[in-house]
């Protein structure tokens, strides 16, 4: 059986990073910056308030109280998105309202409720300092600023600065396209009643959630029976189409696995057992120089392997430099058995961080590749190297899932 680390390179190897697409700023949440941006202009572009209140010269303030105000005549309103008509002279106060330009000749906003209105005027109760409240030209983000750099994910903080700046298009790593193909005579979908030795296709929609849950485009390239010519016109459909293409089944050791017997023909495909458990046939390759994967047919195995080995590398493609899933160390509260047979375990747990920040994990049920259940109510998986397992009490590496 191969080692895992030997697996993880031998497909590592074949994924290159797509290509820089420009896309609109409203279509880039969650894809990687290609480029840097530079801020053209100062944001606020001007200085404004920000508070309701009223303009006025902090020199006028002075000496204001509650129980001894200033009175000031009240020149102007100022609302957001207008301008003073004039200067603000000694003396004087301009009512402003939240994001207004301050005016030509104040220094400080006084809010309102600092204030007391009095007939045409306004009563000041209380003194105010040179900018307060005053948010200055700038005082977010400077002119000529690099303010984003290449590799970030854009996030949605970062698309209301793009916006802010005025810019329409952002240069970004492309999103892989992802197909996703289920294989096998006994599958069907829908809710149409089953027949003797069918099941229900979970594994396409299961896949296509995980490679968008990743981040990625998936592309739905249906339900395909055991015929090798059926199963070859799939996967060069899915090639022509898309930037990597995952199929479920027939990768085993069966006569009947047809998809390994396509792959093998078609192009440099490897053939791998892989030393862990569960998800231990891999088929990987390139057709026509798009990466394949051919994940096994049993839901838990198909998952794991999508997540061992497609997920990290997909993400890469599209530029992410966080690709893998985060590893914490946990306690196991419970005992985390196995038997020797040379593989390192994937054991689906339920983790969390208990008051003290130490992360406790427990199995969520039943481990075979079979028992999707488990898997779903899963927010881990536990690696379990060969051996006997992991006692009550001792620590696990736990890969988050989510």
């Amino acid at each position: 059986m191969m080692p895992l680390e030997e697996a993880q390179a031998r497909v590592n190897r074949d994924l290159a990073m797509l290509e820089t697409t420009d896309v609109a700023v409203a279509d880039a949440l969650g894809m990687v910056l290609a480029e840097t941006v530079v801020a053209d202009e100062a944001i606020p572009p001007f200085a404004n308030t920000a508070m309701d209140g009223f303009a006025v010269r902090a020199a006028d303030t002075i000496g204001a109280t509650k129980a001894s105000p200033v009175s000031l005549p009240v020149v102007g309103t100022i609302a957001a998105g207008s301008v003073a008509d004039r200067p603000l002279e000694a003396g004087e106060a301009m009512r402003i309202m939240t994001g207004a330009p301050v005016p030509p000749g104040s220094d400080a906003i006084i809010m309102v409720e600092l204030t007391r209105p009095n007939g045409f005027d306004v009563d000041l109760l209380a003194e105010v300092p040179v900018g307060n409240h005053v948010r200055p030209a700038g005082d977010d983000i400077q002119k000529g600023t690099e303010i984003l750099h290449p590799g970030t994910v854009i996030g949605p903080g970062h698309l209301g600065v793009l916006a802010s700046l005025g810019r329409m298009t952002i240069t970004v790593y492309r999103r892989p396209r992802v197909g996703v193909m289920s294989t096998g005579d006994e599958l069907v979908e829908g809710d149409q009643p089953l027949k003797p030795g069918q099941i229900r296709d979970s594994n396409r929609v299961m896949l296509l959630a995980l490679v968008a849950e990743a981040g990625l485009t998936p592309v739905d390239l249906g339900m395909v029976p055991d015929n090798e010519d059926a199963i070859e016109a799939g996967l060069r459909s899915g090639a022509a189409t898309c930037d990597a293409v995952l199929t479920s089944g027939g990768v085993s050791m069966g006569d009947f696995d047809y998809v390994k017997a396509v792959l093998t023909r078609l192009g440099d495909f490897s053939w791998m057992q892989v030393a862990i458990k569960p998800a231990k046939p891999l088929v990987f390759g390139l057709l026509d120089g798009v990466p394949v994967f051919g994940l096994p047919g049993n839901p838990v195995s198909s998952m794991v392997s999508f997540e061992l080995f497609a997920r990290a590398g997909l993400r890469r493609m599209m530029g992410r430099l966080d690709a893998e899933r985060p590893r914490v160390k946990a306690i196991a509260d419970e005992p985390l058995l196995r038997h020797r047979d040379g593989k390192t375990h994937f054991t689906r747990v339920n983790v969390q961080r208990n008051d003290e920040g130490v992360w406790r994990a427990r199995s969520s049920g039943g481990q075979g590749s079979h028992q999707l259940m488990a898997m779903a109510t899963a927010n881990g998986l536990a690696v379990v190297p060969n051996g006997s397992g992991i006692e009550a009490g001792d620590a696990v590496e736990v890969i988050l899932l989510g």
